[in-house]
This record gives structure tokens, sequence and C-alpha cells, in this order.
């Protein structure tokens, strides 16, 4: 297992969270981005771009290096980022725990619903894919000290 990093900010204005995301797509370098939101009354799939009928009440965005999560609440947004590199983005403050990471790939049988209307995939100008042009992996994060597994994140490879 590797060094991981886990960061929190408490409270991101609505109105910030484009900035937050934009942040986090620049560590990424290069990097392919994916989503996934999820609305009250769907989720979005797992998309190149992020959709423009914006409203989700949480999301995630991924790539190789880290996972951002936001939470929406009343007034703002909670924020996680799940990350194999040591960040700083203004407002986050690291978690505590001695955080280590592992990369497990995802599988799961197609052929086997798991989603009531099935689960799109998007790559650019929302054309769908198929699921196995996305190499989605796990990364789990484990407190060494405790042997917790706290957090699974999405990754790719």
């Amino acid at each position: 297992m590797t060094k991981g990093y886990v960061y929190h900010k408490q409270f991101v204005e609505i109105e910030n969270i484009d900035n937050i995301i934009d942040e986090v797509k620049k560590i990424s370098d290069s990097q392919d981005n994916y989503y996934f939101l999820r609305y009250s009354y769907q989720v979005s799939g797992i998309c190149l771009e992020l959709p423009s009928d914006r409203g989700e009440i949480e999301g995630q965005m991924f790539n190789a290096i880290c996972e951002l999560r936001w939470k929406k609440y009343k007034f703002g947004y909670e924020v996680l980022i799940l990350s194999k590199d040591k960040i700083e983005l203004e407002g986050f403050g690291l978690l505590s725990g001695n955080w280590q990471i592992q990369d497990y790939q995802a599988y799961w049988n197609k052929q086997e619903p798991r989603f009531p209307k099935g689960l799109k995939f998007q790559g650019k100008n929302n054309q769908d894919i198929e699921a196995d042009k996305i190499p989605i992996q796990q990364r789990y994060f484990q407190d060494s000290d405790t042997a917790t597994v706290h957090f699974v994140a999405l990754t790719v490879k």
C-alpha cells in the first residue's frame, strides 16, 4: 500500500463549487476527468464532460490522481478530496489519519442490472460509449492505525 491523502472543506458557497472543480481538474494535468452526478430523481451516469443540466444534490469528479466529492446542503456544499498525491487548495484541511491506499479492479457484469434504468456512459460531446471504454478502478483509503477502510473512491487506470 502507498500513502494517501484525504482533504475536507466544510462549507463551499453554491456559486463557488465550479471553481473548486476547475482547480481539481488542473491537478490531474491532462488526465481525463469523469463525472457522476446524483439528482433527486436520477443519476447522470459516468460522463467525460460535466453535464450542462446542473442542479445535482451531490456529485463526483474522478481521475487517475484523485476523486472530488461534493454534497449540497441548504446554503452550500461540503467537499471531500481523496487523493494519491499531496495537494494544496485554499481552505481545505487534511483529515487526520494515517491514510494508505490500494487500487483494485472495479468489475461488474454488464448483463446483471444494478440500476433500474441502466447506467449510461458518455464521452466527448455527450456521445454514448461502451462501459468498457472507461478503465474504472476503485481506490481504497484505509487508516493503517485502525486497519479500517473509510472511503472507496473511483479512479481510472
